[in-house]
Order: C-alpha cells, then sequence, then structure tokens
C-alpha cells in the first residue's frame, strides 16, 4: 500500500437511516496502526451495533495515513461513524474508553502505536470542556486523519 489512500472494507462505507431511537448524535473517531486494523474494525461495527444504548448510524470510507507526533511507528488506518446513543456525553467517553480497553488498547505514552483509538469528535452541538473531554474535538478540523473519512460520508 502507499503512504496514502483511501480503500473500503466490511461495513466501511455503511450508512442507514436514522432511527430516531436515541435522542444523542454524535461522530467518533476511529484510529488504529497495530495488528489486523481491517478485521478490528469490522468486530468495533458488530460490537457497536449489537451495544442496547449504541446504533451505527453511518461509517466512512477508510484512510490509511502516516502517523504524526511519534513517527517511528507504522501508518494508520482511521475512519469517523456516526452514531446516535442514549449515553451522554461523559457516559459516551467512559464507554468508548472501555471499549478501547476491551480491544487491548495498551497507553504506554502519548501518541504511542495503538490497537484502536475512540475519540468523540462532535456531539450534539455540544460545546463542553474539563479535563477528559473537550467538545468538539480539538484540533479535528486540521487532521487528515478526521477530514477526508467524513468529506466521505
Amino acid at each position: 500500500m502507499d503512504a496514502k489512500m483511501i480503500f473500503s472494507s466490511t461495513f466501511f462505507p455503511f450508512s442507514k437511516s436514522s432511527s430516531k431511537k436515541f435522542p444523542h448524535k454524535a461522530l467518533i473517531g476511529v484510529g488504529c496502526n497495530v495488528g489486523n486494523c481491517v478485521r478490528r474494525y469490522k468486530k468495533l461495527f458488530l460490537y457497536l451495533q449489537s451495544y442496547p444504548k449504541v446504533e451505527v448510524i453511518a461509517s466512512s470510507i477508510l484512510y490509511k495515513n502516516p502517523p504524526f507526533g511519534y513517527l517511528e511507528q507504522d501508518d494508520f488506518i482511521n475512519s469517523v461513524m456516526i452514531i446516535e446513543t442514549s449515553f451522554s456525553a461523559k457516559e459516551l467517553l467512559y464507554f468508548l474508553l472501555h471499549t478501547e480497553k476491551k480491544f487491548k488498547r495498551k497507553r504506554s505514552f502519548k501518541n504511542a502505536p495503538r490497537t484502536l483509538d475512540l475519540d468523540i469528535i462532535l456531539y450534539d452541538d455540544v460545546r463542553y470542556s474539563d479535563r477528559k473531554l473537550s467538545l468538539p474535538h480539538p484540533h479535528f478540523k486540521e487532521r487528515d486523519s478526521v477530514l477526508l473519512p467524513l468529506a466521505y460520508l
């Protein structure tokens, strides 16, 4: 594969009509650069779809791109997903952190390689910031890893 490329896989891209079952909508950034990321994304999609408080409404293409921050690591595969949920923003954050752990994420240092990275990019029209959560996600408008997949939704 080239350093940067877009491609598709099972469930990426995906789109369906909103069921309006849940009151909140969120844009989630998804990243991976350890192991079989494409297979992990398929498992993530199925895991999220099976969770009673989450419904996946759309997912983008996959985007392979070089790392930033810590450069001595493999390229990333990134995507974005739109979900509807009954979780509050903070509850969603904790659910996503738990999901990362379920998928064997280790936090050894800033910008370290990862099996799965899940970020809340947008949550409804909420603007919020504290030590653990900033909405919208800071700097997302400067990241091709979010903007390019988002352009395909």
